[in-house]
């Protein structure tokens, strides 16, 4: 980067894109709860006062890099092919496949999603957290249209549950999903222990296709 001190938009939207850059590339290194605001201004070479001149805090950040990644996750989702042939049982399946398939796939993803309310969304503005939200809630239309197009037979309120409960089961699981060290150590000394160990793609997928039957046979039962 050519300038020292960003004095025009076009430098302050350069700048802001940098720190975001970085903040991913250590996430590939680190998990959320590790990734400090000190660390991440040595990283960007910024002072900490410098980083906090483009987003109020480390959670902010955060945020807007799991919205970056929300959005090429749906994009991802919308590109990719799971046939529109058979029954909506056959088709929910292989759509279940195809959420939990891809969630493996963003492990940055996953971790943040995991921290959202209980870590991200604790150090924020009312008007950061407005802003989140919407953004959020577009995000949900986006998923809820993606339903739509594999399972048209679920109206938008289901289909919107149903994506609602996919998120919920990834949050929950993904940290169970990745225990710390000790864990694994107490399950490599008591092997009877490993059907604890969670599966993340497996949990996912198959809490998918529980609900996409259950909201099924819901739609079919007589009102």
């Amino acid at each position: 980067m050519s300038f020292q001190r960003a004095r025009t938009d076009e430098q302050r939207g350069e700048r802001r894109r940098q720190i975001l850059a970085t903040a991913a590339a250590m996430l590939t290194e680190v998990p959320v709860a590790d990734l400090t605001l000190t660390a991440l201004s040595r990283r960007v070479c910024l002072a900490k006062a410098n980083v906090l001149r483009y987003f109020e805090s480390r959670e902010a950040v955060l945020l807007d890099l799991l919205e970056a990644e929300v959005a090429e996750w749906i994009t991802e989702l919308e590109s990719a092919e799971v046939g529109g042939d058979g029954s909506a049982r056959e088709r929910g399946d292989r759509l279940a496949a195809l959420l939990a398939s891809s969630l493996v796939r963003r492990p940055v993803l996953c971790d943040l999603i995991s921290a959202q309310s209980t870590v991200l969304e604790r150090n924020i503005s009312a008007e950061t957290a407005l802003r989140h939200k919407r953004a959020v809630h577009g995000y949900l239309q986006g998923l809820v249209r993606l339903t739509a197009r594999h399972l048209p037979e679920l109206g938008d309120e289901d289909a919107a549950a149903l994506m609602q409960t996919v998120m919920l089961i990834a949050v929950a699981a993904w940290p169970g999903s990745r225990p710390p060290q000790a864990v694994l150590d107490a399950y490599a000394a008591d092997p009877a222990l490993a059907v604890m160990c969670v599966d993340f793609a497996d949990v996912v997928r198959r809490t998918t296709e529980v609900t996409v039957s259950g909201l099924l046979a819901r739609e079919q039962r007589p009102r």
